[in-house]
């Protein structure tokens, strides 16, 4: 199957079944200033980023149909009127061109006196954790490396052309309009060249990496929030950044159990006892760049006075249920009522 060519998407597609919205994508340009990296089409809905990786998974802005047509390149501005550019022939039989100034601009150049550096530390890579299982259609986390993951005997064991990863062990530099990665020497200038560099160096994928730091791992709090509706309690656990590879939730009749890994060797495990019943098979979750979202089924319309079960006795406390506003749930955008208040409204 061909595979879409369009920024943001990269995913295989059929072209006897390419509908007309089933591709998200980015219709500007990638912005990199001052290490901040955004898409030009949504950089104020997806706020800049510094992580490459973050830069990488954030949503389209567009849909449209998968096309494998070659996105449109802006030709590049010319920064002074004293810059060449210089074609040479690389082993690929691909044109690179550097931009220098013209030998008659250059000054001379005057003699040194040389300078002692310490050498570079050792590059330390991420290994494969063999022990946890993936999930198909997970990446591999190396840069560069494109392959998903289908199976065990086909990307993880043996030495099979599914199980090799070509990939770049060193982080992406972009300076004044070049971009490459540390780790080799080619430079380009347009960002969709620069995701077809192909990689440096061989080796086995990395789809779930190995918590080197485990030992010196911190448990930590995040803060809980949640509001409810007359069958849905919406539960934010403010945890930034969480590893949703290594993360679990656990959706229960009366509890959910959270696990969360974050960044820095932090982790946040906890087990909520609810006040109420829920269908867990009909509730779901979802990872963000600052939280993770729970959505819990009620298996009736009682009103929760509090998120967490208690033996405490609460008194006459009366919750109600969220409503759209300027005071109201946060994301609301109507006024909901249970069905007491639906029957008074249309008494009224």
């Amino acid at each position: 199957m061909p595979c879409c060519t369009r920024r943001g998407c990269g995913k295989d597609y059929n072209v006897e079944d390419n509908a007309s919205d089933g591709c998200t994508y980015h219709p500007g340009g990638p912005i990199f200033h001052e290490g901040l990296k955004s898409w030009s089409c949504c950089s104020d809905v997806n706020k800049p980023v510094l992580d490459f990786d973050e830069f990488m998974k954030l949503p389209g802005c567009a849909r449209g149909p998968h096309t494998d047509e070659v996105p449109e390149v802006l030709a590049p501005k010319s920064s002074s009127a004293n810059v060449e550019l210089k074609m040479t022939e690389s082993q690929t039989i691909t044109e690179t061109y550097v931009s220098g100034p013209s030998e008659s601009a250059m000054p001379p150049l005057k003699a040194q006196p040389p300078v002692t550096t310490a050498p570079p530390a050792p590059v330390v890579e991420d290994e494969d954790d063999l022990s946890v299982p993936v999930q198909p259609g997970t990446s591999c986390k190396r840069n560069g490396c494109k392959t998903v993951f289908e199976s065990d005997d086909i990307n993880r064991v043996g030495d099979g052309p599914g199980a090799l990863c070509t990939y770049h062990p060193k982080t992406p530099i972009f300076h004044e309009g070049s971009k490459g990665y540390l780790c080799c020497k080619r430079r380009v200038l347009e960002f969709d060249e620069f995701l077809k560099i192909e990689g440096c160096k061989t080796g086995r994928h990395v789809f779930v990496p190995i918590n080197r730091e485990s030992e010196s791992e911190q448990f930590t709090d995040c803060r809980i929030d949640h509001y409810q509706t007359p069958r849905e309690v919406h539960v934010s656990v403010f945890a930034k950044k969480a590893d949703e590879g290594r993360s679990t939730v656990k959706i229960e009749e009366n509890a959910i159990h959270l696990d969360l890994y974050l960044p820095a060797s932090k982790r946040f495990r906890k087990s909520l006892e609810l006040f109420g019943p829920v269908d867990a098979s009909a509730s779901s979750y979802k990872f963000y760049g600052t939280k993770v979202e729970v959505l819990l089924k009620k298996q009736d319309t009682r009103s929760w006075a509090i998120l967490e079960k208690t033996t405490k006795d609460l008194g006459p406390i009366s919750l109600t249920f969220g409503v759209g506003g300027r005071t109201g749930t946060i994301g609301g955008k109507e006024i909901i009522l249970d069905d007491v208040n639906k029957a008074n409204a249309n008494y009224a």
